[in-house]
């Protein structure tokens, strides 16, 4: 592989790293304080089109190297949509079949890029699902997969899964110290899995422990997908509250105004889960007034147009129905 010229033998090559970093873009128009440079780093840019082919990648290779994955067996994961797209386009670019639980509530848009992907769809009632409801039947349910076929079936389970943090210290969090030139003050991130937050922080935290970490929560009965606040955080294992400084709660419906605003002011084709992150940045920007922030943007918006239309008045053509 030759980063500078961007010349690779296979995809998984372009996958980010401290040497190839997804980009940092500056807020300009969008920024209310010039004292507090704002950057976002554009996860969509990876070649599997979220922040999750970070964790994706970590968790597969290690499923590898233990010989877990192969000889007809493959995977089954519960998923809301982008770690599933990326492990399902992963595996099948690497001759693993892919079973993926989700929620009926996630977006069609990511039910067919599952099946783009070569993921096999299990859709599951929304109570069951550990997001947006409370419980954890869809991880139950891919677990039961696991065990009942467990000669078909490996389960990396994104969820519990420490190679989904390990991921973020290994990549993330040095790519933003050298992208920054360690000048970072604060770090903008929504909660999930948990696997970003933690692994990013630990990282940055280990160069510099004064960083502010904000964790970005949607107001309850969102209907951001992938997106958690800290009530439905049970079903991780992986939410560390010693490395978040500070968790602030942002009205779900901003997610999407905030995100369209991102997309015709500053160009940047952000999805709904970095429009609900810029918001929590703004508010904290306006509090500490000086700083150097960035924000993880996990994925574009391309995978969210029908919930767009359904929050956004005027979006819709009027054709739809």
């Amino acid at each position: 592989m030759n980063h500078q010229t961007r010349v690779y033998q296979d995809v998984f090559e372009m996958l980010p790293s401290e040497e190839n970093p997804s980009p940092m873009v500056r807020i300009n128009k969008m920024n209310p304080s010039p004292e507090f440079e704002l950057y976002a780093k554009l996860e969509w840019l990876n070649p599997f089109g979220s922040v999750k082919d970070r964790a994706a990648w970590a968790m597969l290779r290690e499923l590898e190297e233990k010989g877990e994955v192969g000889n007809g067996r493959g995977l089954v994961e519960p998923t809301s949509g982008n770690t599933g797209i990326s492990l399902a386009a992963m595996a099948k670019a690497r001759g693993y079949h892919m079973r993926a639980v989700v929620p009926n509530k996630i977006p069609l848009e990511k039910k067919v890029l599952l099946k783009i992907a070569g993921a096999e769809l299990d859709v599951v009632n929304d109570a069951l699902c550990p997001a947006p409801g409370l419980g954890d039947g869809s991880i139950n349910i891919a677990k039961s997969h696991a065990k009942a076929q467990a000669k078909k079936y490996a389960m990396p389970n994104q969820y519990e899964n420490e190679q989904n943090v390990l991921a973020h210290v290994r990549t993330t969090g040095p790519e933003i110290w050298r992208q920054t030139e360690g000048k970072v003050t604060h770090l903008f991130v929504s909660l999930g899995t948990c696997g970003t937050v933690s692994g990013t922080s630990r990282f940055l935290k280990g160069k510099n422990p004064d960083i502010k970490v904000v964790a970005v929560q949607p107001t309850e009965g969102h209907d951001v997908p992938g997106l958690r606040n800290v009530s439905q955080l049970g079903v991780s294992r992986l939410f560390d509250s010693s490395l978040v400084d500070d968790i602030l709660e942002v009205e779900f419906k901003l997610a999407y105004t905030r995100a369209l605003e991102l997309c015709q002011g500053e160009g940047l084709l952000a999805g709904p889960s970095s429009g609900l992150i810029y918001e929590g940045a703004r508010e904290i920007i306006l509090r500490d007034k000086k700083g150097f922030g960035v924000m993880i943007f996990p994925d574009n918006i391309f995978k969210y147009t029908s919930n767009m239309m359904k929050h956004i008045p005027g979006l819709a053509t009027g054709n739809e129905a």
